[in-house]
């Protein structure tokens, strides 16, 4: 390709480590967007794929989370609760965010302290649904949730209600409807996962 080469040094520094995508490096180096393609692959640094690309564009100052190495055995055991409490109650299949939906009000808060405290979640950062049978009030049960967990009603989305059929045992135990957390980070939600396979290997 004509023209002065672009040192791997300075694409490293502007792709990798600042993750700025190929069509910012190029406005920066005044030069074709092929061009910064091109030494992309001369020297053989790996490219994003859409995903990756588009996470970056999401997040341009970096993950909204920081995971902090369990140190202490409190730690360690708020490490093994929480992937836990994800691998029997998080919604897997989801691959764009966390979520986690339970009725019971301490799990709930066990799950959220975790991200917190291992992940470095920002409580702005999380968002909540609710799920309600049609003899409850929408109203009673979602201040009851953010009086608990301390959030403001407007982390919540439109409240669900499903038909009650009586009450069973099951609506004994939901007596302020099912909450789910939604942290919308396909990393995270990835990194979790990988946690979950690490566990099933354990023999």
């Amino acid at each position: 390709m004509k023209g002065n080469p672009i040192p791997k040094k300075i694409l490293v520094e502007l792709y990798v480590h600042e993750q700025q995508s190929a069509h910012d490096i190029a406005r920066r180096l005044k030069c074709s967007e092929n061009k910064v393609h091109y030494w992309l692959g001369k020297h053989a640094i790996k490219k994003r794929t859409l995903s990756d690309a588009l996470y970056v564009k999401q997040n341009p100052h970096g993950d909204p989370f920081i995971f902090k190495k369990p140190q202490s055995s409190e730690d360690w055991f708020l490490f093994g609760l929480g992937i836990g409490l994800y691998w029997g109650e998080g919604n897997k299949k989801n691959k764009t965010a966390v979520r986690l939906g339970n009725s019971d009000p301490a799990l709930i808060k066990a799950f959220l302290r975790f991200l917190n405290e291992i992940y470095q979640v920002r409580k702005e950062k999380i968002r909540f649904g609710l799920q309600i049978f049609s003899d409850m009030s929408p109203v009673a049960a979602r201040s009851f949730w953010c009086r608990y967990l301390h959030v403001s009603s407007r982390k919540f989305g439109k409240v669900i209600v499903t038909p009650s059929r009586g009450r069973g045992s099951y609506k004994e135990k939901t007596s302020h409807g099912v909450l789910t957390i939604y942290f919308s980070n396909v990393k995270l939600q990835r990194m979790l996962n990988k946690e979950i396979e690490n566990l099933r290997t354990i023999r």
